[in-house]
């Protein structure tokens, strides 16, 4: 098992952090075209699971499977998407992804005088507080072949 990236998006479609562990293929675009991207995609698969769907959804879109990689979908109450993609054999992801929001986020973000919210997140202590978070996960790969 392994996790490849993350993303964090704010309400508005702003990337607001983007990391890689073990991603061994690039886009082969830039990465601002790479985050509009990867937002409207999220945007167009969540539109079409609320209009689609026979039934009222609690929980709407939380991942889907291509034939190489999975990607894991977190949406907070207030817009912030989180969107880690990972390798097919990692089940359900969306506490770890909450996690990272409630834990990591308001921690090292919210609750940080010197992150401005609705920029970029520069932090180093945040950067390290989720790297720590994510390789200590049992998904996370100790050794990458």
């Amino acid at each position: 098992m392994t996790v490849y990236t993350l993303y964090i998006f704010d309400r508005n479609g702003t990337c607001l952090y983007y990391t890689e562990w073990n991603r061994k293929k690039q886009s082969g675009m830039s990465k601002d075209e790479e985050f509009k991207l990867m937002y409207g995609m999220i945007h167009s698969i969540k539109s079409f699971v609320q209009r689609i769907s026979p039934t009222d959804l609690k929980e709407g879109f939380s991942s889907f499977r291509t034939s190489r990689y999975k990607l894991n979908f977190y949406e907070t109450p207030s817009g912030m998407k989180f969107i880690m993609t990972t390798d097919l054999s990692v089940g359900n992801i969306k506490d770890v992804l909450h996690q990272i929001y409630s834990t990591i986020y308001v921690e090292y973000v919210i609750r940080n005088p010197q992150c401005e919210l609705g920029q970029p997140i520069t932090s180093e202590l945040f950067q390290n507080k989720l790297d720590e978070y994510v390789r200590g996960l049992p998904i996370f790969p100790t050794r990458i072949s």
